[in-house]
């Protein structure tokens, strides 16, 4: 099992910059690839941004040169860093891990950090 804690969001007004962290813990687990997603009400999750292992990342359009996701693999961690916020970012940001434990390959989401952009 792996348990996520997410941190980091908050109210900032439009222009301005946020840092979503992400950790992970838990026993005898291999993380592959990190993530960060988002809702708003009424509309599905999508793909914010993922790192897998490696250093090898992907974003979605309309975060492309605004948000820069990152890990720090000693500490199981994540980080989005997110600059010139916009109000349309303004959503439910979800931490996703996909990790090995113990062989088979799990994923798991975290509970979510509310990020919201004032115009």
């Amino acid at each position: 099992q792996v348990q996520l804690e997410e941190s980091g969001g908050g109210l900032v007004q439009a222009g301005g910059s946020l840092r979503l962290s992400c950790s992970a813990s838990g026993r005898a687990f291999s993380i592959r690839t990190m993530g960060w997603y988002r809702q708003v009400p009424g509309k599905q999750r999508e793909l914010v941004a993922t790192i897998t292992s490696d250093g090898n990342t992907t974003y979605a359009d309309s975060v492309k040169g605004r948000f820069t996701i990152s890990r720090e693999n000693t500490k199981n961690t994540a980080y989005l860093q997110m600059n010139s916020l916009k109000p349309a970012d303004t959503a439910l940001y979800y931490c996703k891990v996909i990790a090995s434990v113990l062989g088979p390959t799990y994923q798991y989401w975290g509970q979510g950090t509310q990020v919201t952009v004032s115009s």
